[in-house]
């Protein structure tokens, strides 16, 4: 018998905000997901190298854990020194996980660039891919991606606890429109970030001085060539 499905949340978050965990948590809920891992990465494979350290990252992803229950971090990605590939990340959980259906969670706009990512062809063979809408994303779908929708997608929230991977669902989710470089933008400009990020990450920033223009940037490796 299979384990609850849980979901899978990677990226820079630089910084965490609303726009990565309202979309998990409405995944959660509309597929009673046994819990929510948020996996900070190192050193990202698609863009450029993140504007906080790694640890201050950590730290604010662990805050906005706190803040949500059924949220858990998972730092495998931050003690690697190499790019940080989503199909190695979902090779290793499915070795841990050998029973537990896994629940990859991504935008829209990441699906529509799936063609792109390292390895994507196998990404369904871990895991399930769940996918949230994103303001300004209309689902004028690639080749490839359509092939995979006409075999893999299902409306069905139960499919996902069936099996271990292969199931595509398309998330019914309030969209919001919020980036990353918006809200580091806003910071760098003194304005209140309130609503936005959960408020303990908002004192974390706060505190460090974190995003202000006469902020220090870390020095971190270079980035890689490739795709997630």
């Amino acid at each position: 018998m299979l384990s609850k499905p849980i979901g899978l949340l990677g990226g820079t978050f630089d910084p965490i905000h609303i726009g990565h965990l309202r979309p998990a948590i409405e995944a959660q809920q509309a597929l009673s997901l046994a819990e929510i891992r948020l996996i900070p990465n190192h050193i990202p494979p698609h863009r450029a190298n993140p504007r906080c350290s790694s640890e201050q990252r950590l730290a604010m992803v662990r805050l906005a854990a706190t803040e949500n229950p059924g949220f858990v971090v998972d730092e495998r990605e931050l003690a690697k020194n190499s790019p940080s590939y989503t199909i190695e990340t979902l090779m290793a959980l499915r070795e841990e996980l050998p029973d537990t259906p896994l629940c990859f969670l991504m935008g829209m706009d990441s699906l529509l660039g799936l063609s792109g990512w390292h390895r994507w062809q196998e990404l369904l063979d871990y895991a399930h891919l769940v996918v949230s809408c994103r303001p300004g994303w209309q689902p004028d779908y690639p080749a490839p991606v359509t092939e995979l929708l006409a075999h893999h997608q299902t409306r069905d929230a139960e499919a996902l606890h069936l099996r271990l991977a292969g199931h595509i669902w398309l998330a019914d989710n309030l969209p919001i429109d919020l980036s990353a470089t918006a809200l580091r933008n806003l910071l760098a400009k003194g304005q209140d970030p309130r609503y936005l990020l959960p408020a303990s990450v908002a004192h974390y920033i706060d505190q460090q001085g974190l995003y202000r223009t006469d902020a220090k940037i870390p020095l971190a490796s270079p980035a890689q060539p490739g795709r997630k």
